[in-house]
């Protein structure tokens, strides 16, 4: 189950990416220093990339826990 644990390391490292792509978003909008309307707007598409990131990461990381116990 080697390429199982393999996979998900991939998987979660792809996860790991999207959330520094989003901390990268915020600290762009902070620095920008936009008006309220336009700063929500920025983190309200921050939240979903957020989101998307931890159940990426999440999802990794239930796949390598998979392939280490099926390896035992």
């Amino acid at each position: 189950m080697n390429w199982l644990i393999i996979i998900g390391v991939i998987i979660t490292c792809f996860g790991l990416g999207l959330l520094f792509f989003t901390i990268s978003k915020i600290w762009r909008a902070k620095k920008e220093n936009l008006n309220e309307l336009a700063m929500k707007t920025q983190l309200q598409s921050a939240i979903a990339w957020n989101l998307g990131a931890m159940a990426c990461s999440g999802i990794g990381l239930m796949i390598v826990v998979l392939g280490a116990i099926l390896k035992a």
